[in-house]
């Protein structure tokens, strides 16, 4: 399901990538040192961190999933994306647009849609070239690193594979560490619901 299938009452603003499928070459980890890896995500990076805070609501669609991703800040995007539970590096195609009115919009799909369930992270974001690497906090589940290697629109997905073992030798994440599903699925369940 598309952000713009069902938004059509909200206000729901394109972010640059709605229209337009974007995609990555991505991998998640588990960290069992998060002091380590952090210095050798410092040591790699070319910029960062930007600490976030977000809460992100998963929606019940037919295939793929959808999120609504809220900042403390305030703001809020609509993500749609299509990403096979492989331990990957795995291509994932998404599409994002930015929402003005999350509240209503959370409850109206809670309503409609049905939540699968809602994550709460604290997250820094580091950049490495076209690369980038989430340094995760969950809550109920620990600590994670992601990597999202950004494609180009008609670049095969070889080329980020390739790009995505370098930094996974680099930052010592071990095949062993990776996980398939995302953090919703490793939830045990729906969290009480909220939105702001």
């Amino acid at each position: 399901m598309r952000p713009s299938d069902r938004t059509q009452d909200f206000d729901v603003r394109d972010s640059g990538e709605i229209g337009q499928v974007a995609r990555n070459i991505e991998i998640k980890a588990r960290i069992d040192d998060l002091e380590r890896t952090t210095q050798l995500v410092t040591r790699a990076a070319d910029r960062g961190p930007e600490k976030l805070t977000q809460m992100d609501t998963f929606f019940n669609v037919p295939e793929g999933r959808m999120k609504l991703r809220q900042f403390h800040d305030g703001k809020a995007e609509l993500i749609s994306y299509m990403r096979p539970n492989d331990t990957g590096p795995t291509e994932s195609r998404y599409e994002r647009a930015d929402v003005l009115n999350p509240k209503e919009l959370g409850e109206r799909f809670a309503q409609e849609l049905g939540v699968k369930g809602q994550v709460r992270k604290t997250r820094q974001v580091f950049w490495v070239g076209r690369t980038r690497i989430h340094l995760d906090e969950v809550e109920g589940l620990g600590s994670f690193l992601e990597l999202e290697v950004v494609l180009q629109p008609h670049e095969p997905t070889e080329s980020g594979i390739k790009e995505a073992k370098a930094l996974m030798r680099l930052l010592e994440i071990n095949e062993n560490s990776l996980i398939s599903e995302a953090y919703v699925d490793l939830l045990n369940g729906p969290n009480s619901l909220t939105f702001f």
